[in-house]
């Protein structure tokens, strides 16, 4: 599996290009916005857009899903439905952040615990990890031995769950009880900042550790 990561919006966040090597067929994770700037990426790559995949329902994360969703022609897959009322509410949350209005969106396929789905030849598994956003799923290539982990987990931090229905003990339990044991190898993208290993935030996360 092979990645780009291209940085949008104010709030720089990690809209991630996933694309399996032998096929050339590529998803878009987590477009959060500026379109533009993510489809010359995506031509500059020299991929074939097959999907939009979302962690989660927050706006930095989903704003140009749709938009991106109706030019390649491909199906938008995530979250988990427990986010519906965070994407039900795009425009509120367009308001309280003072971006571009964003229309409520429905995905083509909400995806639960134990789901894959499929890039090319190359198998992603979905894990239902809340705290963060109650909906919020993980990508991993076992294979690659890749994580795309939206706003669970950070380089040196963990998620914020002071938002509607976050929850901060659910998240702890679904890093320590879900991501770490993948195995302390998994690199992981997050939805914010420098990329880590599970190994690097089980020893120093101060939220975490061991």
């Amino acid at each position: 599996m092979k990645y780009q990561i291209v940085p949008v919006t104010a709030f720089s966040q990690n809209c991630t290009l996933l694309w399996c090597e032998e096929t050339r067929d590529a998803a878009i994770v987590d477009p959060g916005g500026e379109a533009e700037k993510i489809k010359r990426a995506v031509a500059q790559c020299d991929i074939n857009v097959s999907q939009i995949l979302l962690t989660h329902g927050h706006l930095d994360h989903v704003g140009a899903a749709q938009q991106l969703a109706d030019h390649y022609q491909v199906p938008i897959i995530g979250p988990h439905p427990a986010d519906a009322f965070w994407l039900d509410g795009l425009p509120a949350q367009s308001r309280m952040f003072g971006l571009t209005e964003c229309a409520p969106l429905t995905p083509t396929r909400w995806l639960q615990e134990g789901d894959s789905v499929t890039v090319g030849n190359t198998v992603l598994s979905v894990l239902h990890c809340p705290g963060h956003t109650p909906g919020h799923v993980v990508f991993i290539d076992k294979v690659s031995r890749l994580a795309q982990v939206g706003d669970v987990i950070f380089n040196g931090g963990v998620g914020r769950s002071d938002f509607p229905q976050g929850d901060h003990q659910a998240l702890i339990t679904s890093i320590r009880t879900k991501l770490f044991p993948l195995g302390d190898d998994i690199t992981f993208i997050p939805g914010h900042g420098p990329m880590s290993t599970l190994g690097q935030e089980r020893k120093t996360n101060p939220f975490v550790h061991d």
